[in-house]
Order: C-alpha cells, then sequence, then structure tokens
C-alpha cells in the first residue's frame, strides 16, 4: 500500500470511504480526511530545498479543500528521492532531469528502470566549477591534480558532471573528488581544502551568493565545443545564462549550462487525480511559489511541459491538456 494509503488509513480508521480518496475530494458537506503528504528535497544549501520547501508550503496553503497536509523532507537529494518514490515513503520529489533521465531508463549504474513520471519541469539547473580568484585553476582541464568539491555523496551529480568532464577530455580519475552539501563546498574553497567544487541550482543559488560573499571567486567557463557536444548529445542539457551581477564580483554575463533542469516528479504508482490537483493548484498558485523562491517564475505555459526525457504523469497531462498548453 502507497505511503498516502497509509497514513490516511491511519487517521481516519472507521470513516466512510466517502471522506477520504487518493484526490483529497470532499464529499457534501463533510471535511475531508487529512492526507499527508511527503515531497523530497535535498540536503541544505542548494536550490532543490528551498524551492522544494516553497512548492511544499504553497501544497499546504492551498490545499485545504482536499485535507493535505504537505511536508517537505531534507534528503542527500535526487538520487535517494526516485528510490524513495518507487518505494512509497516519498510520495513527491524534486529531481535534477539528468538524473531522472538516466533512472528512467535503468542506465548509468541504476539497478533496475524506475517508474518515475515527471509532473511539471522547473528552474534550470544552472550549476558549475568555481574556485578562488587567486586560484590555478581557471579552466576545466586545470582540474588535473588538484582536489575537487563534486557535490554530496549519494545525490547523483556524477550524472551530469561525468559527461562534462568527458566533453573537456577528463574524468574523476583526473583529481581527487571530494564530496559535500553545497553549503559544506563552500567551507571547502574558504579554507582550502578544495581548489574548486561544483556548485549551482536555479539561479540565484544560495551556496554561490555564501561563496562570492566571503571571498572573490572565479566562474570556470565550458569550452564552446563541450557545450554544442553535450547538447547535442541530451536532452537534460540546455545553454543557460546567469546575468552580470547576479553574484557579488560578477560583472560580467556567465554563458554556461542547464545540466539537468530542477522538476518534480512522481512515481507513476501514484493516484491519477492526485496528480491533478497537485498540478493544478502549484500552476494556479505560482505567484505564490514566486514570492518564496524566484525558481518560481519557471512554472509557466513554456516550461512546465518541456521535455527532459521523462515521460509525464497522466495526472499532469490531464490538467495541462485542460488549460490547453499541452503539444
Amino acid at each position: 500500500m502507497r505511503r498516502v494509503g497509509f497514513l490516511v488509513a491511519l487517521m481516519v480508521g472507521t470513516l466512510a470511504a466517502s471522506c477520504g480518496g487518493g484526490n483529497g475530494s470532499e464529499s457534501g458537506d463533510t471535511a475531508p480526511s487529512r492526507i499527508f503528504l511527503s515531497v523530497g528535497t535535498a540536503p541544505p544549501g542548494g536550490a532543490f530545498f528551498v524551492v522544494g520547501s516553497a512548492l511544499a508550503e504553497v501544497v499546504n496553503e492551498f490545499g485545504d479543500a482536499f485535507g493535505w497536509s504537505t511536508t517537505a523532507e531534507a534528503t542527500s537529494g535526487s538520487q535517494e528521492n526516485i528510490r524513495r518514490l518507487d518505494s512509497g515513503e516519498l510520495d513527491f520529489a524534486m529531481s535534477n532531469a539528468a538524473i531522472t533521465y538516466f533512472a528512467v531508463r535503468g542506465g548509468e549504474g541504476w539497478d533496475k528502470a524506475y517508474p518515475m513520471r515527471a509532473v511539471m519541469t522547473l528552474a534550470p539547473n544552472v550549476a558549475l566549477f568555481i574556485a578562488p580568484e587567486g586560484s590555478d585553476v581557471k579552466t576545466i582541464e586545470d582540474l588535473r591534480g588538484n582536489r575537487v568539491g563534486v557535490g554530496p555523496a549519494g545525490a547523483g551529480f556524477e550524472y551530469f558532471v561525468g559527461p562534462l568532464l568527458a566533453a573537456h577530455g577528463i574524468t574523476y580519475d583526473d583529481f581527487t573528488p571530494l564530496n559535500a552539501t553545497q553549503a559544506g563546498a563552500v567551507d571547502l574553497i574558504a579554507d582550502g581544502s578544495a581548489a574548486a567544487v561544483f556548485v549551482g541550482g536555479a539561479v540565484p543559488t544560495a551556496s554561490i551568493t555564501q561563496a562570492s560573499a566571503s571571498q572573490d571567486i572565479h566562474f570556470i567557463p565550458f569550452a564552446d565545443e563541450a557545450k554544442r557536444q553535450l547538447t547535442e548529445e541530451y536532452v537534460f542539457f540546455r545553454p543557460a545564462t546567469i546575468p552580470a551581477d547576479t553574484y557579488r564580483g560578477q560583472a560580467e554575463a556567465y554563458e554556461g549550462l542547464d545540466v539537468g533542469s530542477m522538476h518534480l516528479i512522481t512515481s507513476a504508482a501514484v493516484d491519477e487525480d492526485l496528480v491533478y490537483n497537485i498540478t493544478k493548484t502549484l500552476y494556479e498558485q505560482r505567484a505564490s511559489v514566486v514570492e518564496k523562491h524566484a525558481a518560481g517564475r519557471a512554472i509557466n505555459e513554456n516550461n512546465v511541459i518541456r521535455d527532459t526525457g521523462t515521460e509525464f504523469h497522466p495526472g499532469a497531462i490531464r490538467y495541462y491538456q485542460e488549460i490547453g498548453i499541452w503539444p
């Protein structure tokens, strides 16, 4: 039994079946039963944590009619979220589109094809290597022989960092990889434990803001040919720009990459009506998401349905068809 049904059963006990249901709808004047929903995010310090928390807050704020009680859970990131969605421990989750891309195909080390479905494509995950301004690391090739932060253990950064490195002719074997959260990555370059770290997410990203506030940093560029190769080979890679003055000391726009947009996902097994109502609530209340994080601007008709290589859930498709934006 899925987690939603289990928790509802615990709370409502002998209430009539008409008071419950996966879509949390009301029956007559009877108050809806409480439906406990969980949204997996990522460790604090990155955009997934704050954006996922914002989505959960909006679902709570506008979900009274459905009886939703929604909690955002800090996790290690996309890989944990996908496995916990599959086991029913989470109901919805944030994920990086690159990681979900490989998970649904059972490729690149996944033990099986995971039945994940997209609910909405969210903000670009504009991630990059940064280094202290005085560092000798000026290009990705300069990472060779250094200690380099490559993301939290178990989060799945290797699914997009690996191809990025390969496009520049290097691998993890060419340097000493260090695992840390985004907040921890800032500490790694602050105290000299790492020559460079890979950080990012929705713009602006808290970790980069923190790093640039405490010291002068260098945004390591991607080679033009590498960017072309990656965007041609993988549907989840796209050109992305960080506007000038987004971060302290950033005088020029940074022409980088969306290394796999954040997206809201769920399991294929989740009730279609529930997914429909969650999608409808978040889309119609997107202004409230924006109030909590600028990444909410990505909830628009041109972006939410964007294909990143993962099939959309039927409940989400039904809503997008209903409002006329599904292609």
